[in-house]
């Protein structure tokens, strides 16, 4: 649990550097919002393009080998960024898209070894130290951004792209030495009772058959495994809620300092730590007390870990749309520490829903899918579509927000329409689990009865 939430973690310093460092970067190469926006979207775009293939492997191949190759290569690919020529800014935005292949392999494969790793009473909990640490490493690469930034007043963005190096080779080492579960073990061990976890002793090679022929597999595959996930009615709504919600949190995880410097007059380095400060200080207790939720409910009422989320976004829809009437800054900053606090409380209910309601065996497909959703037809677009919005109301991101806002009502609503839903769903699986040993044991049986 601790080693894949640092895993995400390193992932999203890496990410957030740019947001730290984007007035520095402005400056340095001379461009605008517009083209930061860009900087921000082609990592998501890149994101989104590999997530499928990523998590095609991480349903046939070992998921810790997969992400300690993708760690190590993603630390130094940073560290490239930090090299690029001024005057080349087409070169930085192509060396940050191509970061966007980590988080590809990382989320889908983490995800799913999270939900091998611990059983249906645990996974909130699993999940929720997992997305703190999301929290953890986006308020780290905004702070680290600032400090780089304020030591170095003109070329502090390239040391900043330094950092993750070390750490990340560090994590790597670890998730290559993380044991990896056979899948589907948690499923069985609930319906049986049994104690410890089923280890996979089996790497088979990543292209037994060479790669034109591994290519052709994995597009008819996919094809096959996506039909599997859509055919779940959970994940029809879920994927459409994901998409409308994180469409409005890419747009205020993006822009918000800048409302603090454009709207209350803060300086750069102040903006970046005050939205570093607020989504620490309210994404990590929102995540524990949403994980706490997600375990304590899930048999209580009906369809809990979709009715908390949407419940939880509704609430934090409601308190930034307040935030964003002209109010002190001192108000602002503490209702949208409530706001990012009820978000977060959202996530680890919702990721520990997707893993009860999907198969093991698609599990890393499931959060492709629900990763592509969420990046292509979500977050792709939200950069630059608020920084348009704010160009037209004279650099205003406080309008801006409140006109893209009410995109997250509509997202909780598609989740609380899954509340009927996911409880069949995760009644499906664990009956094919049931179907699968007694066919197994059958099969013992009647191997014993011939001996």
């Amino acid at each position: 649990m601790w080693v894949l939430g640092l895993a995400v973690m390193i992932d999203n310093v890496d990410q957030y550097l740019i947001r730290g460092t984007s007035t520095q970067i402005e400056k340095a190469f001379g461009v605008g919002d517009f083209q930061v926006g860009i900087l921000f979207s082609a990592f998501i775009v890149v994101n989104g393009l590999a997530t499928m293939p990523a998590s095609y492997l991480g349903d046939r191949w070992n998921r810790t080998r997969i992400m300690a190759v993708t760690i190590a290569a993603w630390s130094l690919v940073s560290a490239l960024g930090g090299l690029v020529p001024v005057g080349a800014f087409g070169l930085l935005v192509v060396i940050r898209g191509a970061l966007g292949f980590g988080q590809a392999v990382t989320d889908p494969s983490g995800s799913s070894l999270l939900a091998d790793y611990y059983g249906i009473d645990r996974r909130g909990k699993a999940y929720s130290i997992q997305q703190c640490l999301i929290y953890v490493g986006l308020g780290l690469g905004l702070a680290i951004g600032a400090v780089f930034v304020a030591l170095f007043p003109v070329n502090g963005w390239r040391w900043a792209f330094l950092v993750s190096i070390v750490p990340g080779l560090l994590i790597a080492v670890c998730c290559w030495r993380l044991p990896e579960p056979r899948r589907g073990t948690a499923d069985r061990a609930h319906v049986t009772a049994a104690v410890g976890m089923e280890v996979e002793t089996r790497h088979p090679p990543l292209f037994p058959h060479g790669f034109r022929r591994f290519s052709s597999d994995m597009w008819h595959g996919l094809v096959t495994d996506v039909r599997t996930i859509v055919a779940i009615p959970t994940m029809r709504y879920a994927l459409v809620g994901v998409s409308a919600v994180l469409f409005v949190v890419t747009a205020v995880a993006t822009w918000m300092p800048t409302m603090y410097e454009r709207q209350f007059h803060l300086k750069p380095g102040a903006a970046n730590l005050a939205f570093g400060v607020l989504v620490i200080a309210g994404g990590i207790p929102g995540t524990l007390a949403g994980g706490a939720m997600a375990d304590r409910w899930v048999d209580r009422f009906l369809g809990a870990r979709v009715v908390i989320p949407g419940i939880c976004l509704i609430v934090s829809g409601s308190l930034f749309m307040v935030s964003f009437l002209p109010l002190p800054f001192g108000v602002v900053l503490g209702l949208q520490l409530l706001a990012f606090l009820a978000a977060a409380a959202s996530v680890p209910a919702l990721r520990a829903g997707l893993s009860d309601a999907v198969p093991a065996h698609v599990r890393g497909t499931g959060f492709g899918a629900f990763n592509v959703a969420s990046v292509v037809f979500g977050a792709a677009a939200a950069p630059l579509v608020v920084s348009a919005i704010a160009t037209s109301f004279g650099g205003n991101y406080r309008v801006a927000f409140a006109l893209v806002m009410p995109v997250a009502f509509v997202g909780s609503g598609f989740l609380l329409a899954a509340r009927r839903h996911i409880e069949r769903d995760t009644s499906k699986i664990f009956e094919a689990v049931v179907r699968a040993l007694a066919a197994d044991q059958a099969e013992r049986t009647e191997f014993d009865g011939e001996l």
